[in-house]
């Protein structure tokens, strides 16, 4: 049988990075104590009184057709939780509500670009970013993010991989795997270059709230490109509700007229009852999420603390989201290799970094998303595994 070349477009290197964490699942069904650090899904519970109001609408009988788009009430307190967090007003019209943060960025990647057009993207980036892209039919331009820059995109590569055919930028801030988060000056600069070429900018805004050494800032508050900047955000890491699958985007100019045809097309709207629980989530945010935001901090200091005074190790302090970027270069291994050991022999699952981009060749990502105990138990097993290498006397250590 016959299948649209789209599917093809849908294959990407970016799913290797994920053979480790089925390595680990396997593992784990072999009865191993495996500690799983391969994926961003937090271990924290989501809020009761979320719980409580999905539980109250589905009873009350909200289980019919909803507002493709988002309902009024949602669209309006995800307008005013932007207005709270970024200090600037949207009005309800510019939100449309989406199936996760995947939806929102495909929805919105379909929308601005296609077939001959290319979009740049900083790497190591998320995985899913790729295929994507693909799916518009585009093409994926890359350009570098480099360790000893502490993963901060250097605007002069994005200036020289712009072409005719640039039609948009796709950002990460804060970054998943390195955790760099942007400063007001580089966005004004990647502002200054959409503006420039006439380009959308695109900006991945899931760990908004999860910021430690800088806060978030939102290209959006940037007068000069708040009219070309797309801003997808979802409840999957500030409220621990990854599998609710609510996100949603703040689209300018006519976009969510499109994007409303769009799920016209493809979802044809969130379940009432989760969008009933999304209001409760998105009007009651602050205290949990500072309260998550400073257990990863917490977690984030003790892995960066104990990883430096491993042998051979080393790694990048994130600025924010939930991971570190461990370097291990010192051990002569490659990512995917360190990685495999890891697990072997210490039943520790990370993720090789080069899996998300070249430019993450030399670390693996180490997730935060483990309870305290389990994260010393990981560093115990890590620490033994460094040192058994560094034993063996096949490398110097750094």
């Amino acid at each position: 049988m016959r299948y649209a070349p789209f599917v093809k477009r849908l294959e990407n290197k970016g799913s290797r990075a994920w053979e480790i964490h089925g390595a680990g699942l396997e593992r784990i069904a072999k009865g191993h104590d495996v500690i799983m650090l391969s994926i961003g899904d937090p271990d924290f519970e989501t809020p009761s009184g979320i719980v409580e109001a999905a539980v109250a609408s589905l009873r009350a009988g909200n289980t019919h057709y909803s507002w493709i788009e988002g309902s009024p009430e949602l669209r309006r307190a995800i307008a005013e939780r932007f207005h709270r967090l970024n200090g600037v007003a949207v009005g309800a019209d510019s939100i449309v509500v989406t199936q996760g943060a995947q939806g929102a960025l495909f929805s919105a990647m379909v929308c601005v670009a296609g077939p001959g057009d290319e979009v740049i993207v900083p790497e190591p980036m998320y995985v899913t970013y790729e295929a994507v892209v693909g799916a518009a039919g585009a093409t994926l331009v890359t350009v570098p993010l480099r360790g000893e820059r502490g993963f901060h995109l250097d605007p002069a590569d994005l200036a020289e991989a712009v072409t005719s055919r640039t039609r948009a930028v796709l950002l990460n801030t804060p970054h998943n795997p390195t955790g760099a988060v942007l400063s007001r000056d580089e966005l004004a600069a990647v502002g200054a270059i959409c503006r420039r070429h006439d380009l959308w900018l695109i900006s991945d805004e899931v760990y908004a709230t999860i910021t430690f050494a800088a806060p978030h800032i939102s290209p959006a508050t940037l007068p000069e490109i708040a009219d070309r900047t797309i801003v997808v955000e979802s409840l999957s890491k500030s409220h621990a509700m990854c599998g609710w699958r609510v996100g949603w985007i703040v689209a300018p100019g006519e976009l969510p007229h499109h994007l409303y045809n769009l799920g016209l097309a493809m979802h044809y709207g969130l379940p009432s009852f989760i969008q009933t629980a999304a209001i409760d989530a998105v009007r009651s945010e602050d205290a949990a999420a500072a309260a998550m935001r400073e257990t990863y901090r917490t977690r984030r200091d003790l892995v960066a603390d104990r990883v430096r005074n491993l042998p051979l190790l080393d790694c990048v302090v994130p600025e924010g989201a939930m991971y570190v970027m461990v370097d291990v270069r010192g051990t002569g291994l490659a990512s995917e290799t360190f990685a495999r050991r890891l697990l072997d022999e210490a039943d520790v699952a990370v993720l090789p970094a080069d899996g998300f981009g070249p430019s993450g060749a030399g670390y693996v990502r180490w997730s935060l998303t483990v309870p305290t105990p389990r994260l010393e138990m990981a560093l115990d097993r890590l620490g033994g595994f460094a040192r058994r290498m560094a034993d063996a006397g096949a490398i110097t250590a750094r």
